[in-house]
C-alpha cells in the first residue's frame, strides 16, 4: 500500500464522518465542524490522488493550498453568523418550525 493510497482513503473516511456528522448533529457548531472535517477529507484526496509515480505534482498542491484559505474565510463567516443567531435566538440551534411556518404561510 503507497502512501498516496492511504492518505486517499483516510481522507475518505474523513469525509464520511464529517457527513455523518452534518446529518445527525443538531447544533449548529457541530455542524460548522463538521463541515471541516469533510473538507480536511477532500484535501487529504487530492494530495493522495495527486502524486504519479511517486512524484508529487504540484496542481492539486496548489488547489490544496487555494482550498486551505477559502475554508477558513468560510469558516469565519459561518462562526460569525452562528454568533448573530446565538444572539438572536439565545441557542445555535436553527427554528426549523418557525421558518416552515414562515414559508407556508399557516
Amino acid at each position: 500500500m503507497s502512501a498516496a493510497l492511504l492518505y486517499a482513503l483516510a481522507g475518505v473516511a474523513l469525509f464520511v464522518i464529517g457527513v455523518a456528522a452534518l446529518i445527525l448533529q443538531a447544533h449548529l457548531l457541530r455542524k460548522i465542524l463538521a463541515f471541516n472535517v469533510m473538507g480536511s477529507g477532500v484535501f487529504l484526496v487530492l494530495v493522495g490522488f495527486g502524486q504519479r509515480s511517486g512524484v508529487p505534482d504540484p496542481v492539486p498542491q496548489a488547489m490544496v493550498l487555494t482550498g486551505i484559505v477559502v475554508a477558513l474565510a468560510a469558516t469565519a463567516l459561518a462562526l460569525a453568523l452562528a454568533r448573530r443567531l446565538l444572539d438572536l435566538n439565545g441557542e445555535m440551534r436553527l427554528p426549523e418550525e418557525e421558518i416552515v411556518r414562515d414559508r407556508l404561510d399557516v
